[in-house]
């Protein structure tokens, strides 16, 4: 099998960031690329973004999962604490998160320290999923080998059953963890493969240095 993809080609040409026009703190600039994503590019799904550990056989491993909260403390998503991506960040925390929203040709890339939240704002969030992302959580032995589709469609109506009039609990090995960013580069697409790249840099005083990037 062999297909070359040399000619496949778009010039970038939407937007400009430049460094008069940037905050002092990054989150205040991601979050004003967040809304602007929200509103003007429907067609992205804004809070998805690849999450970059560390596995335990050695190897990097990417995968999407969706932003639930961010604060000026860091970005928080939810997962087993028992899957592929849980236990590589209890052995090495540090994770690289990326969003990339095609729509309005920008990228964002964020290195930090991922560690568990409270279990109270864990509960918290659990009781706000629907109750088959619920069930779902109790159902699913995250990467580990299944029998097949048909066993994991039977014990979830087993669970349906059990749970039916009943409070679903968040099981203890499914929570939160938040990243805290160190880095965070911005990345607008430009004309002639020229983008622009500003990084925001945390210091040993917790204060944010900007500078530019060479494409």
């Amino acid at each position: 099998m062999e297909k070359d993809l040399g000619n496949y080609r778009k010039s970038y040409e939407k937007h400009e960031l430049l460094l008069k026009d940037v905050p002092d703190n990054p989150l205040e600039l991601f979050q004003k690329w967040f809304f602007e994503i929200d509103q003007f590019f429907p067609e992205d799904e804004t809070n998805a973004m690849t999450i970059a550990t560390m596995g335990l056989d050695g190897y990097p491993k990417n995968r999407v999962v969706l932003l639930k909260k961010y604060t000026y403390e860091g970005f928080i998503f939810y997962t087993n604490y028992n899957s592929e991506k849980g236990k590589a960040i209890s052995v090495n925390p540090n994770v690289c998160l990326s969003f990339f929203w095609h729509g309005a040709e920008r990228q964002v890339i964020i290195k930090g320290a991922a560690e568990r939240i409270a279990e109270n704002l864990s509960d918290g969030y659990f009781e706000t999923r629907p109750r088959g992302s619920q069930l779902g959580a109790l159902v699913s032995n995250q990467s580990e080998p299944i029998e097949s589709r048909d066993a994991l469609d039977e014990e979830l109506k087993q669970l349906e059953e059990f749970y039916q009039g009943k409070e679903v609990e968040r099981p203890k090995h499914w929570g939160g963890f938040i990243v805290k960013p160190v880095e965070i580069e911005f990345w607008q697409g430009r004309p002639n493969r020229l983008h622009d790249r500003i990084r925001y840099t945390l210091d040993k005083d917790y204060n944010w240095m900007i500078d530019r990037l060479s494409p």
